[in-house]
């Protein structure tokens, strides 16, 4: 189960008395004395007495999902920076120990839709943490019968994911219904799998419609209900009155850990047609415009003289990408998408997301106060492995250290330190995104086995300094090496700068 945290501070009302009479419309006034001549009035159609007949038709087509997974660990030993800032700073160790692989387990829910065995979970419930690896996907029937799960697809961006077992015999199966008719107030039935505990049942209402949750992203857009979701419920259904399901549910707000009656699922809507995909093998394509953006919050807003909550400000737009040549630049505020307004219910990453890949459209955009509208033709969203070469210089096909030789010869920073370096150009420090007139040293090389290979030091990072002295050249490494050796240190402090990362300090075990 996933978990957003950060809410720490409850909305208190005060100054009003309200006083709720039950079975009467808000704002309904009746005279007292015509109280005794008042019609008692019953409950509309769908808020039942009990759930229990709708439960024992749906509960047979909710199973229980259980991974087993082998995940790598870091290993023990004695860790010099433990409980320091300095610990597993870039990903790396931090304490020198070989990293071990152990046997780990997971537990979700899902839901079966189809008689011939096709299950819809998320794809975090059968994706392995960090650097592990899936061994197996075993799905429990309520009855407690076990099959053995194949993957048939999964997408990341959309969290969903659907699984194939074969039962032998016509399974009982649920269907999606219509999301996007979903009313605040609508009775829900949450069935799913918290703390491993099968079967289980809960109810609630509809809290909110297309709630965003700040996370960001093109799919950050849910149904909240406050139908107790605890972890375990990933990936199990949320039901209408009907008995369709209308979200699969998928993270929960909680300061605690626990259910605290903000639960969130992913809308029918968005679920079924990339489902419906997966199912067939398609790849699921997304509109991309190659821009960086932020909400327009009230300062931001307040310092452009413009409208809180509207629009998405664009803090950078890539070359040569399809934002870019439809004329957006950075410091715009895009506020209509193909005649639709961006809001944090309806952002700017979801209508791009849901728009077909080389799509003309429209994007009014405020630019230096006045409106203007460009016409860009959406590109197909890249992968995430695509994308993230193109921030990772050491994957990159266009990787601006080019062939640079990892073998700079037996210089005492290759020798103490497990590093090959070259001084930094202007080239490309631009390239790695640098600030302009950095000064320093570019990693080329890395022995894995070094103390800086351990706290994660990579390809492409730019060491600063060294022991407080700026380096710019492989002889003011060396000579701050040589220092520090004849002042008897067995670390050195470097000041290095990941990618796309402020610098950081990190001492670095000589040898």
């Amino acid at each position: 189960m996933r978990y957003a945290y950060g809410l720490t501070t409850a909305l208190l009302l005060g100054g009003a008395t309200a006083t709720l009479v039950t079975g009467f419309p808000a704002g309904a006034q009746v005279a007292q004395n015509e109280a005794s001549q008042m019609a008692r009035v019953v409950p509309r159609a769908g808020a039942p007495d009990s759930f229990a007949d709708l439960t024992e038709q749906l509960q047979p087509a909710v199973v229980n999902i259980s991974t087993r997974q082998r995940v790598q660990v870091a290993g023990g030993g004695n860790n010099p920076f433990a409980g320091t800032p300095f610990e597993g700073l870039f990903g790396g160790g931090g304490g020198g120990g070989t990293p071990q692989t152990r046997e780990a387990q997971s537990l979700g829910s899902g839901f079966v839709i189809s008689a011939d065995g096709y299950i819809v979970t998320n794809n975090h419930v059968i994706t392995a943490e960090g650097k592990g690896e899936i061994e197996s996907i075993t799905v429990i029937m309520p009855d407690g019968t076990e099959y053995p799960a194949k993957l048939i697809g999964k997408d990341a961006q959309s969290d969903l994911a659907v699984l194939k077992i074969t039962a032998g015999k016509a399974l009982p199966y649920v269907k999606f219904g219509d999301s996007s008719k979903a009313r605040v107030g609508d009775w829900v039935l949450a069935i799913g799998n918290p703390f491993g505990l099968g079967g289980t049942v809960t109810a609630g209402i509809v809290s909110a419609v297309y709630r965003n949750t700040g996370a960001g992203g093109a799919y950050d857009r849910y149904l909240q209900t406050d139908a107790s979701i605890n972890r375990g419920n990933s990936g199990g259904p949320m039901f209408d009155m009907k008995g369709q399901v209308i979200g699969i549910n998928n993270a929960i707000f909680s300061p605690t850990g626990g259910s605290v009656g903000i639960g969130f699922a992913i809308p029918a809507e968005i679920a079924s047609p990339i489902v419906e995909k997966l199912m067939k093998g398609q790849a699921i394509e997304r509109g991309y415009l190659g821009v960086t953006i932020q909400q327009l919050n009230e300062d931001l807003a307040d310092s452009l003289g413009l409208e809180h909550n509207k629009g998405e400000f664009i803090q950078s737009v890539v070359p040569d990408g399809a934002g870019a040549k439809a004329g957006i630049q950075a410091g715009d505020v895009v506020v209509k998408v193909g005649g639709k307004e961006v809001t944090r219910d309806q952002t700017l990453s979801f209508l791009v997301a849901n728009t077909p890949p080389g799509t003309r459209i429209p994007i009014e955009l405020i630019r230096g106060g006045r409106r203007q509208t460009v016409t860009a033709t959406v590109a197909k969203r890249p992968t995430d492995d695509e994308l993230q070469q193109s921030f990772d210089p050491s994957t990159n096909e266009n990787d601006p250290l080019g062939n640079a030789s990892k073998e700079q010869g037996e210089s005492a920073v290759q020798k103490s330190l497990g590093l090959s370096v070259i001084p930094l150009t202007p080239q490309i420090a631009r390239q790695l995104g640098a600030a302009e007139g950095t000064r320093g040293l570019v990693i080329v090389g890395v022995d894995p086995s070094s103390d800086a290979g351990q706290k994660g030091f990579a390809r492409g990072f730019i060491i600063l300094s060294a022991n407080n002295t700026p380096v710019a050249t492989q002889a003011d490494l060396d000579n701050a090496i040589k220092a520090a050796k004849a002042e008897g240190r067995s670390a050195i402090l470097l000041r290095v700068q990941p990618r796309g990362q402020p610098p950081a300090f990190v001492p670095v075990r000589l040898r």
